[in-house]
C-alpha cells in the first residue's frame, strides 16, 4: 500500500489553530497515513500520541515512530479509548488534542475493505476489522432498522425505499459485495447523481457509520479530550460530513456556554456549568478553491477549534448533541 497518496487536509489552518509548542505533549486521534503527526513533530520540539482505530495504519506507521524516536508513541484504539490509552502512555493532561474525521483515502482506495462502491470488494467497512461487518447489517436487520440506519445516518430521503429494495434483493441471494449493493441503490434512485454524486453515497456513508458507531464515538472522543486538555490546550477538529459537523459545533457552543438553542427538539442544556472552552473561531475554516481542485475529497471538510478553559470538564450527554439513538 502506498502511503503517501493520502494527502492531509486543511493541515495548514490545523496546525495555526493547535499551535503546536516546544516541549508540549499532543494527541493525534486520527493517525491515518500519519500526515497531521508528522507536521506536528516537524513544527515544534515536542510529543505526540498518535492513535487510529485501524490496525493497518498503526503497522504501517511503525517507520514512523523509529524516525521520530523518542517523540511519538503510537497506539490502536477507539476514540472512547482515548483518556485510557492515554493514561496508560503515562499522560494524564496534553497541550493539544487533533481529530481528522471520516474514512481515509487509504481505506477509500483499497476495495477489499469495502468501504467504496468505485471497485468491487466484500461489504466489510469496519475501521477495527473487528465486529459485525456491513454485509452482516444488511443481511439480519429488519427493514425498518435498515431505513433508520438510512435515514439518520445518510440523510437519504428515499431511506425506506431502498430499505425495501435491500430486503427484497437478499431474499433472493445475501449481499456480500460492493457493487451488488451499488446496483440496488442506482436502480431505486433512477441512477442520479445529486451535487456530482453518485446516487450509494449516502447509503454507503450510514452503513460505515452504522458499522463503526462513528457518531457515538465522536461524541466519546470529545469528551476524552476535554478531560484530558491542559488549561489553555487547544482541541482541533476536521470534519467531513454534517452529521459529524453538528456534533462537534454543539459540543463547543454547549461547553462555551452559548445559550443559544441549536434545534427544538433537542433537550435544552443546563447552563449553570462554567465554561470549559472558548470558541477560538465562530465560522468553521473550509478548504481554499486550490486545495479543493488539488485534493477534491476536500471540498466538504470544515474545522473548528476550541482552547480548554480552567473549568472543570462536563458530563457527556449524547442526546444534547444530536447523536441519534438508533436501537439495533
Amino acid at each position: 500500500m502506498n502511503r503517501n497518496r493520502h494527502t492531509p487536509v486543511l493541515l495548514t489552518p490545523a496546525l495555526e489553530h493547535l499551535q503546536p509548542r516546544d516541549g508540549g505533549t499532543y494527541i493525534d486521534a486520527t493517525f491515518g497515513a500519519g500526515g497531521y503527526t508528522r507536521a506536528i513533530l516537524d513544527a515544534a520540539d515536542c510529543r505526540v500520541l498518535a492513535i487510529d482505530r485501524d490496525p493497518s495504519a498503526v503497522a504501517g506507521g511503525a517507520g514512523r515512530a523509529s524516525a521520530y524516536a523518542g517523540r511519538l508513541t503510537l497506539r490502536q484504539g477507539r476514540f472512547s479509548e482515548l483518556e485510557e490509552i492515554a493514561r496508560q502512555c503515562g499522560l494524564t493532561q496534553v497541550d493539544g488534542v487533533v481529530f481528522d474525521l471520516g474514512v481515509s483515502s487509504m481505506q477509500l482506495d483499497e476495495p477489499e475493505r469495502g468501504f467504496s462502491f468505485q471497485a468491487d470488494g466484500p461489504l466489510d467497512m469496519r475501521m477495527s476489522r473487528e465486529g459485525p461487518t456491513a454485509a452482516d447489517l444488511l443481511n439480519t436487520l429488519d427493514e425498518a432498522e435498515l431505513a433508520d440506519i438510512l435515514f439518520h445516518y445518510g440523510e437519504e430521503r428515499k431511506a425506506r425505499a431502498i430499505a425495501r429494495a435491500i430486503v427484497r434483493a437478499r431474499s433472493q441471494e445475501p449481499l456480500t459485495r460492493t457493487l451488488q449493493l451499488a446496483r440496488i441503490v442506482s436502480q431505486v434512485l433512477g441512477g442520479r447523481r445529486t451535487e456530482g454524486r453518485h446516487p450509494a453515497t449516502r447509503t454507503f456513508q450510514a452503513l460505515r457509520i452504522a458499522v463503526n458507531d462513528e457518531l457515538g464515538e465522536l461524541a466519546a472522543g470529545l469528551a476524552c479530550a476535554e478531560r484530558l486538555l491542559k488549561p489553555g490546550g487547544r482541541l482541533v477538529v476536521v470534519t467531513f460530513h454534517s452529521l459529524e459537523d453538528r456534533i462537534v459545533k454543539r459540543f463547543f457552543a454547549e461547553r462555551a456556554g452559548k445559550t443559544a438553542q441549536v434545534s427544538r427538539h433537542l433537550p435544552r442544556p443546563a447552563q449553570t456549568r462554567a465554561a470549559s472552552f472558548r470558541i477560538v473561531n465562530q465560522r468553521p475554516v473550509t478548504p481554499s478553491k486550490e486545495e479543493v481542485a488539488a485534493n477534491p475529497r476536500a471540498r466538504s471538510a470544515k474545522l473548528r477549534a476550541a482552547e480548554r478553559t480552567e473549568a472543570p470538564p462536563w458530563p457527556l450527554d449524547p442526546a444534547t448533541l444530536g447523536v441519534p439513538a438508533i436501537a439495533r
